[in-house]
C-alpha cells in the first residue's frame, strides 16, 4: 500500500480492493443481529424501552439501524465499483484511500466525492453507452483483438457505479434527521423518535443517532415550518463524535423550550481492524498478526453504543414571570467510564472470527475483559455475546 499521508493509504490493486470490501461484506451482514442483542439482559436498557413502547419501540430502533447499515453496505458496493479498475488502466491514479490508524474505513473525502458524483449522475449516464452496448463492444474486442478489453471494462465499472448512485439509498457524509411519531398526534405531550447519521469527518467512521423527544408545542414537529428546519440544522451541527452526549442533549434542551430530550443514543460502527490493512496498536495488533495467515480470520470490528437518559425534569426560571421545563440527565457515578463519557450507559462490543477470539481468550488482555464479544463461526453463523 502506498501512503499519501501519515494516516491514509491507498489500496494497491483490484485484488486488495476485493479483499478489503469482502471483509466489510462479511461483517455488515451480522450487524443487525448484534444491534438487536445490544442491551439484552441489561435491565436498565429494557426499562428504557418499556417507557416508550417496549418491544415495538425496540423493533422500530432496530429497523432504523438496519436501514442505515444497508445504506452503508450499498455505499461500499458503489466505492468498490468506482475503483474496480484502479491499477489496470495506466491513466488512473490509485485513488481509494482508507484510514489505516483511526478507523480502517474509507477516508471521509471518499464519501464527499461520492456525493459530488451523485450530483452529476444524470450527465454521466447520458454520456456513456448503456451496459448492453458496452458488453457487445467487449465481446467484439475479445474476438477481434484476442486481448482483454481493459478500457471497456473500466467504462462498464463506471456505468454500474453511476447506476448504483442513481438508485439512491446510500450512506452519505450527512444523512439528515427524520421523524417517527411514537404517540397520538393529538396528545398534549407528543412523543417522537428522531434519527439521523453522519460519516464522522474526524474519525472516518459511520455514526448513527437516535433521539426520543417529548413535544409540548402547538404544532406537530414535522409539520412545523419554523421548528422542524431549526431542529434538523441544530442536530446536524452537533453531530460530532468529539462532543459528549450530555453536551448535545443539554444544548438541545436549552435551545428548544418545548422539545424535551428523553433518550439520546449514539452508535459508532467501527473501527475495523485488520493486520493486512490497518496499523492498530495494543493487544489486537499481535492477535491479528498471529491469525493473518488465514485471510478470513484477519479482522475485528468495534461496535460501541452510548446511551443518555433523562432521570427527571424540573421547572427553572426563564425571565421574571415564567419558567421552562429542563431535563436532569442520569449519570451513574458508580460507573466512572460512563460518567466520564457523559452518558448513562456505555456498551462496548467487538465482532471477530473464531481464530482471533480464541487467541484473545487465551491471552486475556485487561482492556478487553469488559468488552462483549460476538464471534462469527466458520460457517458464517454468529455466536451471541460472550
Amino acid at each position: 500500500m502506498t501512503p499519501p499521508g501519515n494516516d491514509h493509504v491507498t489500496l494497491p490493486d483490484p485484488q486488495a480492493m476485493r479483499r478489503y470490501f469482502g471483509k466489510f461484506s462479511r461483517i455488515i451482514r451480522h450487524l443487525r443481529e448484534i444491534a438487536g442483542q445490544t442491551g439484552q439482559g441489561n435491565q436498565a436498557s429494557l426499562a428504557d424501552d418499556a417507557k416508550y413502547g417496549g418491544g415495538e419501540f425496540a423493533r422500530i430502533q432496530l429497523d432504523l439501524i438496519e436501514n442505515y447499515l444497508q445504506r452503508l453496505a450499498k455505499t461500499f458496493t458503489a466505492l468498490s465499483l468506482k475503483h474496480l479498475m484502479s491499477g489496470r488502466v495506466s491513466s488512473l491514479p490509485l485513488t481509494l484511500a482508507i484510514d489505516r490508524s483511526e478507523s480502517g474505513f474509507p477516508v471521509f473525502q471518499e464519501i464527499m466525492t461520492m456525493a459530488n458524483d451523485l450530483a452529476q449522475v444524470d450527465r454521466h449516464l447520458a454520456n456513456q453507452p448503456d451496459q448492453i452496448r458496452l458488453k457487445e463492444a467487449m465481446i467484439a474486442a475479445i474476438l477481434s483483438e484476442r486481448a482483454r478489453p481493459t478500457n471497456l471494462q473500466y467504462a462498464m465499472s463506471q456505468r454500474i457505479y453511476y447506476e448504483t448512485l442513481k438508485s439512491r439509498g446510500l450512506f452519505f457524509a450527512q444523512n439528515h434527521p427524520q421523524f417517527v411519531l411514537l404517540s397520538d398526534p393529538k396528545a398534549q405531550r407528543r412523543r417522537y423518535l428522531l434519527h439521523w447519521a453522519v460519516y464522522d469527518s474526524a474519525l472516518s467512521l459511520p455514526v448513527i443517532y437516535l433521539l426520543v423527544v417529548e413535544d409540548t408545542g402547538h404544532v406537530i414537529l414535522n409539520e412545523d415550518q419554523m421548528r422542524w428546519p431549526q431542529v434538523q440544522s441544530h442536530l446536524m451541527a452537533q453531530s460530532l463524535s468529539s462532543l459528549k452526549l450530555l453536551t448535545i442533549a443539554r444544548g438541545f434542551d436549552v435551545d428548544f423550550d418545548n422539545l424535551h430530550p428523553k433518550l439520546l443514543r449514539r452508535i459508532h460502527v467501527g473501527p475495523m481492524y485488520s493486520h493486512a490493512f490497518t496499523e492498530q496498536t495494543g493487544p489486537l495488533r499481535e492477535i491479528l498478526a498471529e491469525v493473518s495467515r488465514t485471510e478470513e480470520s484477519d479482522w475485528a470490528l468495534a461496535w460501541t453504543v452510548e446511551t443518555l437518559v433523562s432521570a427527571r425534569s424540573e421547572r427553572v426560571p426563564a425571565g421574571l414571570l415564567s419558567t421552562v421545563e429542563r431535563e436532569i440527565f442520569d449519570l451513574d457515578q458508580y460507573q466512572p467510564a460512563a460518567a466520564e463519557a457523559g452518558v448513562t450507559r456505555l456498551e462496548r462490543s467487538l465482532v471477530l472470527p473464531v481464530l482471533p477470539y480464541q487467541v484473545l481468550v487465551d491471552r486475556d488482555p485487561p482492556g478487553f475483559r469488559d468488552v462483549r464479544k460476538y464471534v462469527v463461526g466458520e460457517d458464517g453463523s454468529l455466536l451471541t455475546g460472550l
